[in-house]
């Protein structure tokens, strides 16, 4: 019915300056328009210029001349058609099927076209935002979501949560992450994998954020295994933290079941970065750290017991740690920190003939002979005030021990095989710290989906959301 407007029009035109007679016919234009516009989300107006385009098209089918002044105009309130060729009114009546079936493909393609505008305009402003649908099915790993009756949105492998799989129907969360035109089609991109499905989670969850109450500053994630979030507040009154988490864990726990169980560490933001990193590897209790702003590295000491902690999980908990905070982290035990800082002053110290300038490396964030080899001659100049060929021989000390202490694992490997003692193809550690499979263990062995950290009580308060 909608398409067939111009078929019934031009069939029905009454004689005398090209106006439509029938008064049926004209509301029955109005009342189609406005059903077009309101179902499809098509301006009025530009539905209207479609069919007098589309009349404009079928006339000179008509007749065949394509030079011919040709004028149509539909009356927006009544529907009523004036039609004229060189200012001579038309009898519509002299118009056959052919040019209506011209009329009706005209403006098929004409509506198709404002409906795919709609959709772009529509979805490019609600870009970043989250936006609810339901499962249609798969396309070679390709999820396709019906988000209403108008559009379809495409989440590629890529942006679907790794080890999550859906039903036809299931209700689904997503965020459009992009929407671009392709192949005469809009394509609506869906990612549940970005960084910011989480931000606008929390954003929906968490009243205090949307009012700007609480203040997401730094948002890292893995998706499907685990993400850090680092909050703060403008308000003194307000917990950020205990917030987010809500009355026993219930804002968080809706995060959490949303994203199919995966773990969230929500911590206090702080303007000290050391206060920071320390936030950001919790659980793992942090014994001291050492920052070097030349190399934006940031040496971190913990325990023994606390090691496998800081590290996590296939190195999980410091990489992401490290994001969260923007430093590269390292983490040492007491025993290697020692180990470090030893081999540095025997480095300095065959330069200097004194300790004197250690203090200073130390302060520096320099704790091993690799540290003031990165570092480099320059900043010893200008932050330590020393003598340039001073700084020169220090970095060339670090360089010759670096090269040495590289040398002793191979060294010492070949002095095995000589002796018999370790087979060809036995591997050597060639680092100063060597995490084993064991030690690997999953930071959250609590059970908790949920890490809570404040270093206000600089614990550990795990949420569990079951």
């Amino acid at each position: 019915m909608v398409f067939s407007v111009p078929v019934a029009v031009l069939r029905q035109q009454g004689a005398g300056a090209g106006k439509v007679r029938n008064d049926n016919m004209s509301q029955e234009i109005t009342r189609i328009v406005d059903n077009i516009a309101h179902d499809k989300n098509i301006d009025r107006e530009s539905i209207f210029i479609d069919l007098e385009e589309a009349m404009v098209s079928a006339i000179r089918k008509h007749f065949g001349e394509m030079e011919s002044e040709i004028a149509v105009h539909i009356d927006r309130n009544n529907g009523e058609i004036l039609a004229s060729k060189d200012k001579v009114p038309i009898d519509m009546k002299q118009l056959g099927r052919i040019p209506a079936q011209t009329a009706k493909q005209v403006i098929i393609q004409k509506i198709k076209s404002d409906e795919r505008d709609s959709i772009y305009t529509e979805f490019s402003k609600r870009k970043g935002s989250i936006v609810s649908g339901s499962v249609v099915r798969y396309e070679s790993g390709t999820l396709i979501v019906n988000l209403d009756h108008r559009a379809e949105g495409f989440m590629p492998k890529s942006e679907q949560i790794m080890g999550q799989s859906h039903r036809p129907g299931e209700r689904l969360r997503c965020l459009i992450f992009d929407v671009k035109e392709a192949g005469g089609q809009v394509k609506i991109v869906l990612s549940r994998t970005h960084p910011e499905f989480i931000r606008k989670l929390f954003e929906l969850e968490v009243p205090e954020i949307s009012e700007g109450i609480i203040e997401i500053r730094a948002l890292v994630r893995e998706a499907g295994y685990r993400s850090k979030v680092a909050v703060s507040t403008t308000d003194e009154k307000v917990d950020p933290v205990g917030a987010c988490v809500g009355v026993r864990g219930s804002r968080i726990k809706n995060i959490v079941d949303e994203l199919g169980g995966e773990k969230i560490d929500i911590v206090r933001w702080n303007e000290s970065s050391q206060v920071l990193i320390a936030n950001g590897l919790m659980p793992a209790k942090v014994s001291e750290i050492a920052l070097c702003f030349e190399l934006g590295r940031a040496t971190v000491v913990v325990d023994e017991d606390q090691l496998s902690l800081a590290i996590g999980k296939h190195g999980q908990n410091v990489r992401l740690a490290a994001r969260l905070t923007g430093w590269d982290i390292d983490i040492l035990t007491p025993e290697e920190y020692n180990l470090g800082i030893e081999r540095l002053s025997k480095c300095v110290r065959t330069v200097t003939g004194n300790d004197a300038m250690i203090d200073k490396l130390i302060a520096l964030g320099v704790i091993s002979v690799l540290d003031l080899e990165d570092v480099g001659a320059e900043p010893l100049v200008s932050e330590l005030a020393i003598d340039t060929d001073l700084a020169r021989k220090l970095i060339t000390a670090a360089v010759e021990e670096a090269r040495r202490l590289a040398a002793e694992p191979k060294k010492k490997q070949a002095e095995s095989i000589i002796k018999g003692d370790r087979p060809l193809d036995e591997p050597v550690s060639g680092g100063d710290v060597e995490v084993t499979d064991s030690e690997q263990q999953d930071e959250s062995a609590s059970g908790g989906d949920v890490e809570v950290i404040d270093e206000a009580t600089d614990s550990e308060q795990p949420q569990t959301t079951d």
